[in-house]
């Protein structure tokens, strides 16, 4: 299993806008090959920040399978100006 984050810096004052973004995008991640399960955090100290985290089978389900497929097309479209700056992803292997 692999686990992605990727801290999220929404525009001040889209969050409203964005939240009802992502359960519309959410979908989209939901329905692919070696997908587990996701979800998503608020910042309390930053509430214009948030924490996206997603659990795959492998690396690939998520850089080659999920980037690659139609579905991310219409994820970035809901959710991609929402960031700023745009957000670092990365995937980490559970140790203990």
């Amino acid at each position: 299993m692999i686990l992605e984050q990727a801290i999220l810096h929404v525009l001040p004052g889209k969050t409203s806008e964005f939240e009802t973004a992502f359960k519309q995008a959410q979908q989209y991640i939901s329905k692919m090959d070696g997908y587990i399960s996701h979800e998503l955090q608020r910042c309390i100290e930053n509430p214009d920040q948030y924490l996206l985290l997603v659990k795959w089978e492998t690396l690939e389900a998520h850089t080659t399978g999920f980037r690659g497929s139609a579905g991310y097309v219409k994820w970035k479209e809901l959710l991609h100006h929402f960031y700023d700056p745009f957000p670092v992803v990365e995937h980490y292997n559970k140790i203990f």
